[in-house]
């Protein structure tokens, strides 16, 4: 397998980490329903003093394996955690347990079975809609929600689609923030940040119980990045800049900004960032005297240019291409 399959970037998975443990300096448990090797669930537990369990599910089972065996190697006892080998979507081995810190990566835009059935699984029943067979972002992001505890905190990476992205998407984007009023934040960050895929990414925050409850946070991050080879890479200073940002809940011109609900609703719950964060960098006046005079310029330059070629031409004894 690509190890890209299961490798969330070390810097992401410090963001989510920060993000779900805001305020925080204990947790009694952390969730990750695409576990990989289980680096998330750590991360997080870099970020407080104490974690009381470690919850994860994993699809494949070599990785599954792979998580378990970190654990152990990270001296996480092995009665503190429950990791499960099976499909989130299809069999979720932890429904009945709710967390108070939910991270993910999932799959990008996987595709998933978008059963009938769902429709009466509590975690899709109340929406409506289910997410398309062929994107199941948000259907993770139904799944997560419903896992999050009332004092949790979930931040889960999506691909950018995810934002705009119409009819049941849409639909469902829509009921998380009019009915349920659970997004806290959207974290937009540098494209071609993980491997195998230069798709821009984005951070979403959920909170069942907010305390900022009548905006969304926007933050474009996309910008604020460094190169090393091929990939992009978050700089130590770049995450700061994102969690404090959060944190605080700053407005930062070109960089982040405080969308009322209303705000969100006039534009019919589409959240792509553009349309909160303006970044757009004036360009600079055009001196139009300065330009004529440069053309005049170059117009004298052809001339005398011409002039030479035609000569040249005189003395060959060939005519002139002009």
């Amino acid at each position: 397998k690509k190890a890209g399959e299961f490798y969330t970037p070390q810097e992401v998975s410090k963001v989510l980490a920060k993000l779900v443990t805001t305020g925080k300096t204990k947790l009694r448990s952390v969730y990750d329903p695409t576990c990989g090797s289980g680096s998330l669930l750590l991360r997080v537990a870099k970020e407080v003093d104490d974690v009381g369990e470690f919850f994860g599910q994993e699809l494949n089972r070599t990785t599954y394996n792979l998580a378990r065996m970190n654990m152990i190697l990270h001296d996480v006892h092995y009665q503190k955690f429950d990791i499960r080998q099976e499909d989130t979507l299809e069999q979720p081995q932890h429904i009945e347990q709710r967390f108070e810190a939910v991270v993910a990566n999932p799959p990008f835009s996987a595709h998933w079975s978008a059963n009938p059935l769902f429709t009466t699984d509590d975690r899709f029943s109340q929406y409506g809609k289910l997410a398309p067979k062929s994107k199941a972002d948000y259907a993770f992001v139904q799944h997560m929600v419903h896992q999050l505890a009332e004092n949790g905190t979930m931040a889960v990476v999506l691909p950018h689609g995810v934002l705009f992205r119409g009819a049941a998407e849409g639909h469902i984007r829509r009921y998380l923030i009019e009915d349920r009023n659970y997004l806290d934040a959207v974290i937009g960050l540098p494209s071609n940040i993980f491997f195998g895929t230069s798709i821009p990414t984005c951070i979403l925050v959920f909170k069942k119980c907010r305390e900022q409850d009548d905006n969304i946070l926007f933050i474009d991050a996309s910008q604020h990045y460094e190169k090393v080879k091929t990939q992009n890479k978050l700089r130590g200073e770049d995450i700061d800049l994102i969690i404090t940002t959060y944190r605080e809940r700053k407005e930062i011109e070109k960089y982040s900004h405080i969308a009322t609900l209303d705000e969100v609703k006039e534009n019919e719950y589409n959240l792509n960032i553009p349309r909160y964060v303006d970044t757009f960098e004036e360009e600079a006046a055009v001196d139009i005297e300065a330009v004529s005079d440069e053309l005049k310029a170059l117009e004298g330059d052809i001339q005398a240019t011409d002039k030479k070629i035609a000569d040249f031409c005189r003395q060959l004894n060939i005519s002139t291409p002009f």
